[in-house]
């Protein structure tokens, strides 16, 4: 039912993309940087005082996800995973090989890259990401994400072009995986996090899905479509945050209400928020005492504290703003790295660093270009 690639060298996988920087290349840093995206373009930040160390010429519309190294951000583009190095800074020539590159999963010393075109889970060495270590490929193409545990066990999800209905966990065993549990209980199975003890949560049409100890437990939403597509995780925490919906034929992308996951309990609740606290996938982040942090169209960080549902805190960043159109569109986004944020604000193409524990904005910068997508890949 499934099958298995073992890589014996990069080249099987990566593409030569040519980087163009289009700013003055700074000398290299010791650590990673913060990276936004423009449309056609990268610029990469100093994470203190938010200058623009340099830019890079790229396609209209990338996606970026930190690789987990502490310096790297994977950039999604038309080819695949193109790699880019925010301490040098350099758009580099290594490129995973993708149709439909997706999902980019940080866990256990390996990150995980997901191909929605082909349904292809490639893995790699965190600690060196030029060299893929093994390929899954899936019975069906699918929009899909994958993990690696610290024991090697591989959970994927399952579905095909038409519909997504649950997850897999497999164990290699002697240059095969072998299936050690399955569920097929989870409509709609989208994004992935993992909680304090390793227990990941899938978000579903009606819940969420629960990978523990070994096995699977679906977590009823109260709702008859109880949709939660994203979680927010903090690996020193045992409650998932997830963005959550209601009404599946409801416009817009803004949303008013968050799941909370227990995964010791193995419980599910819905908290819904105040009315002006309304936000998108782009707007929640994990950051100190494990709270969530919920970046609001009224312009303001919510801070939510998650073992009680209570908003604790608020702190005025950006101006208020409107939901985007399309999921793509520009519209304010966060990233939280220890107890700084990164609050993007397309309206003034402003870049804002916040400080969680006081509520004070440290730097702002504004760009040349729109913000859209925002990575940290610090330490």
């Amino acid at each position: 039912m499934f099958r298995r690639t073992t890589l014996t060298a990069v080249a099987g996988l990566a593409l030569l993309v040519t980087g163009c920087a289009t700013g003055e290349k700074r000398e290299a840093a010791t650590t990673g940087r913060v990276a936004v995206s423009t449309p056609g373009g990268i610029a990469v930040l100093d994470p203190t005082t938010l200058d623009v160390v340099d830019t890079f010429t790229t396609e209209e519309f990338t996606r970026l996800n930190a690789a987990g190294d502490g310096r790297h951000v994977f950039v999604t583009t038309s080819k695949g995973f193109q790699l880019l190095d925010t301490a040098a800074p350099e758009l580099t020539d290594t490129t995973v090989a993708a149709t439909a590159a997706g999902h980019v999963v940080r866990h256990a010393d390996k990150t995980v890259l997901f191909d929605d075109g082909t349904g292809t889970t490639t893995v790699l060495e965190t600690d060196d990401l030029t060299k893929p270590v093994g390929t899954h490929t899936a019975p069906a193409a699918h929009h899909g994400v994958s993990i690696v545990l610290e024991d090697g066990t591989l959970l994927t999800t399952k579905g095909d072009e038409t519909a997504r209905s649950g997850a897999v966990a497999m164990r290699e065993e002697d240059g095969d995986w072998t299936e050690t549990a399955t569920s097929d209980q989870c409509p709609g199975i989208h994004g992935e996090g993992t909680a304090q003890g390793e227990a990941v949560v899938f978000g579903c049409e009606d819940g969420a899905l629960l990978y523990s100890g070994g096995t699977f437990e679906k977590l009823d939403a109260p709702d008859e479509f109880g949709r939660m597509g994203n979680a927010y995780v903090s690996e020193t925490s045992p409650i998932v945050v997830g963005d959550y919906k209601t009404d599946p034929d409801a416009e817009g992308y803004l949303l008013n209400s968050v799941a909370l996951i227990d995964t010791q309990e193995k419980s599910l609740d819905v908290v819904d928020l105040p009315d002006e606290v309304q936000y998108t996938f782009r707007d929640v982040a994990r950051g100190p005492g494990d709270r969530a942090y919920i970046l609001s169209t009224d312009g303001n960080i919510h801070v939510l504290e998650p073992t009680t549902g209570e908003i604790v805190d608020e702190f005025p960043v950006v101006q208020p703003w409107e939901g985007p159109v399309e999921w793509q569109d520009a519209h304010p986004a966060i990233s939280v790295d220890g107890d700084v944020a990164y609050v993007t604000e397309p309206a003034t193409s402003s870049v804002h660093a916040v400080d969680l524990t006081t509520g004070e904005v440290t730097a702002t910068t504004q760009l040349d270009a729109v913000p859209n997508e925002i990575a940290v890949a610090l330490g």
